[in-house]
Parts: C-alpha cells; structure tokens; sequence
C-alpha cells in the first residue's frame, strides 16, 4: 500500500509540475496595434492557456484602458512543441479570431486568421516575466 501511495504522489506531483512549467505562462509586451501596447498576463485555464490584459499604454505613458482584465487570448491548446491554436480577440475591432501561438524563447509570435487561416494579422510580444 505504502508503495502505490508513493507512486500516486509521484504522479501526481509530476502532473502538477508539467502545468506549473508550460513555458508561455507568465506576462508579455504586445505590439503597438493603433497607437497603443498592453502587458498580457498568460495562465492556466483549464487544460488552455488564456491571456488576460494587465497593463495598458499610449504614447502619453499608462493608462487605465476599459480592456484592463479582459482576455485577448483564449483557449489555446497546446499542438505540439511551443505552439498552441486557440482563439485571439482584437480590442481595436472588438473581433474574435482563430489564432496561433508560436513560442521562440523570450518571444511570441501570435496570428489571428480568417477564412480558413488565408488572411492573418500577425504581432511578435516580447517576455517581461
């Protein structure tokens, strides 16, 4: 019994490790997209990663954006090695969008598509934390 609880554990702990470690987790500099940047706060949600806005910027410093905690990121899946396809919501148009995340180290090469993945807007972040 001693020996199944300790493989159990085992498990267990490896599982939540693997969570902990996702690689794309943490927060993230947008591009300028109509005169303004955000910091993304990218975390768990469910087996995903979503990512909610945290910070916002203009060329006048920080400001308190209407968009501060929503999520520009949503549901991504992991599909493979450091990429994920989900969804990405664009604040500017207020649309949703079939994205993908491509993870390159301290960068973030995201893609929000339409028509089947044809037409994308594409936006490298850059890791703060």
């Amino acid at each position: 019994m001693k020996t199944f609880t300790l493989a159990a554990g085992f498990v267990l702990a490896m599982a939540g490790s693997a969570l902990a470690a996702d690689p794309v987790l943490g927060t993230w500099k947008t591009q300028t997209d109509d005169g303004a940047y955000a910091h993304v706060n990218m975390y768990q949600c469910g087996g995903a990663i979503c990512g909610k806005i945290v910070r916002t910027f203009n060329a006048s410093g920080e400001y308190k954006s209407a968009n501060i905690g929503k999520d520009i990121v949503r549901n991504m899946s992991p599909n493979g090695t450091n990429s994920y396809a989900g969804k990405v919501w664009r604040p500017s148009n207020n649309k949703i969008y079939t994205g993908k995340i491509a993870l390159s180290g301290n960068s973030l090469k995201l893609a929000g598509c339409v028509a089947g993945g044809l037409l994308c807007s594409k936006q490298t972040w850059a890791r703060i934390k």
